[in-house]
């Protein structure tokens, strides 16, 4: 396991101040806000903090309020709302500054059968053959502008980054709103499901709303354009492992009101392991 791994995942696992009352530090990506996936990932850690191990979670719903800050912790109060029979449900509050960032509620079930279907696996390339996120920053390093941005960028990463034909974010193309990612963990990671859960929430935000970009020949480097995660969604059907390739099938059925919409499919070895949707801004100022 990498360093960034390991301190990613360090991140992840949240500090314990009550029983209900966690602490997660923040990192900063050079964005000047928090990433959005390590608040959901935070708070997907808190509330399974609070829930029997038996039940694993299922689906995870948030939305973003404000604009974290990068330089401070984030404090989640996890609200234990109900625990049933079959269900557990958990409501977690991420607060800086003594004010809610974002709110989000997790249903957790045991395990059960029952009936099974799922949707056929889109064609790809990759993940052999297809170039790295990084090795691709650094290939064109002299052209990204000096500072924080760059220095993350061309820095080893926790999670390993393969876009199937990437765009340009500073010269974009016009496309259709489909956009597939291959994703895995730089290392090996113990057998527990909840840390890889956590992982592939905090990676599922990433490559999502940009996805809804791409007809518009737009990305969120293009000057005047305002972006922000609204609200985020997971689904969690089957087991996975992070640390084997992920591949992330995106697709924006539509945008209006300055606002796009993303829904995202998680496919390992042939199987559907997790299905995502997202509202976010997307606001070009002239």
């Amino acid at each position: 396991m990498n360093k960034p791994l390991a301190d990613l995942m360090d991140l992840l696992g949240l500090e314990t101040l009550e029983d209900t009352l966690f602490r997660g530090r923040s990192e900063d990506l050079g964005w000047g806000a928090v990433y959005g996936g390590q608040v959901l990932g935070q708070a997907l850690s808190a509330a399974e903090q609070t829930v029997p191990k038996d039940r694993a979670v299922h689906s995870l719903h948030a939305y973003f309020l404000r604009k974290g800050d990068p330089s401070r912790p984030v404090i989640y109060d996890v609200d234990c709302i109900r625990d049933g029979r079959s269900f557990t449900t958990r409501r977690v509050v991420a607060i800086q500054h003594g004010r809610p960032i974002l709110n989000a509620a997790a249903s957790f079930q045991v395990a059960e059968e029952g009936f099974t279907h799922q949707d056929v696996v889109p064609a790809s390339k990759g993940p052999e053959g297809v170039a790295s996120e990084t090795s691709l920053f650094r290939k064109y390093a002299d052209l990204i502008p000096e500072g924080p941005l760059k220095r993350r960028a061309l820095a080893d990463k926790p999670i390993e980054v393969r876009v199937v034909d990437p765009v340009n974010p500073l010269n974009p193309d016009i496309r259709e709103p489909v956009r597939q990612v291959w994703f895995r963990a730089n290392g090996a990671l113990p057998e527990d499901p909840r840390v890889h859960r956590w992982l592939l929430t905090w990676v599922s935000d990433s490559h999502f709303l940009t996805t809804a970009m791409l007809p518009h020949g737009v990305t969120w480097v293009t000057p005047g354009m305002q972006t922000a995660s609204l609200d985020h969604t997971i689904y969690f059907h089957r087991s996975f492992r992070m640390d084997d390739w992920l591949l992330y099938d995106v697709q924006s059925p539509t945008a209006t009101g300055a606002r796009g919409l993303v829904t995202g499919r998680f496919f390992q070895d042939g199987v559907l392991v997790a299905s995502t949707v997202q509202e976010g801004l997307m606001r070009k100022w002239s």
